[in-house]
């Protein structure tokens, strides 16, 4: 192996770590997966799944491993949300953390906690506990990323099933702005971007009368975006 001697650091270098928020919808609730720690700092403590970055990986291999190792939730697209380097944000070191976020369907991942986290579950996002680290400034920088990109990207058909109604999606985005939207209002924009088809399925098994499903067409979203039209809701 060649010697770098001649280019090393003679200054202190801080740890790096990644921290993952991964949102769901259940039962007209915003939650957000979040684990248990088992080992300390902070044993017994809620917190974002993550952890420390190799030194033989990428931040993304990173993110994605941690999460796979303490949550079990694998093929799941991450995206960087913001780095954190407050000074004393860890009692261990000097840590600088690079967050992620993420929105499934949480019907179609399965949970389960391993490696150095004892519990992993969805937590009501309004209802969360006092989370580890400055885990909680992540979480609220996450809500605000979330509900500002909402408004500009089609991104919430991440969480909700593949065929869906126009009072699911309606439901979905009064869910994360948390507010009430106008119905009619709602729906003419929506459809006037023309990236979702009518299928010729209905629901099943409700009391009332049953509404149409439709699908989020990926291609025509792409061609829209390529035409430079906007998506602003």
């Amino acid at each position: 192996m060649k010697n770098n001697t001649m280019y090393s650091y003679k200054f202190a270098r801080p740890s790096l770590t990644v921290d993952c928020v991964v949102f769901g919808v259940n039962e007209d609730k915003l939650q957000i997966l979040i684990i248990q720690r088992g080992i300390d700092p902070f044993r017994g403590h809620w917190a974002l799944p993550g952890g420390f970055v190799r030194i033989e990986e990428t931040i993304d291999e990173a993110a994605i491993r941690e999460l796979k190792e303490e949550t079990g939730l694998k093929n799941i697209f991450l995206e960087q949300l913001y780095t954190f380097g407050q000074i004393d944000r860890d009692p261990r070191e000097r840590v600088v953390s690079i967050a992620y976020y993420s929105l499934v369907n949480l019907h179609n991942h399965f949970v389960q906690a391993s490696t150095d986290a004892d519990r992993a579950v969805w937590y009501n996002v309004r209802e969360l506990p006092k989370l580890a680290f400055d885990h909680d400034k992540i979480v609220e920088v996450a809500l605000a990323r979330l509900k500002g990109k909402l408004r500009y990207q089609p991104i919430g058909f991440e969480l909700l099933p593949s065929k869906f109604t126009l009072t699911q999606l309606q439901r979905l985005y009064e869910i994360i702005l948390e507010k009430d939207l106008d119905k009619r209002n709602f729906r003419k924009r929506i459809l006037q971007f023309d990236i979702l088809d009518p299928t010729k399925e209905f629901e099943e098994n409700v009391a009332h009368r049953a509404a149409q499903l439709y699908q989020f067409n990926k291609s025509k979203y792409k061609k829209m975006i390529k035409q430079g039209i906007s998506f602003d809701l």
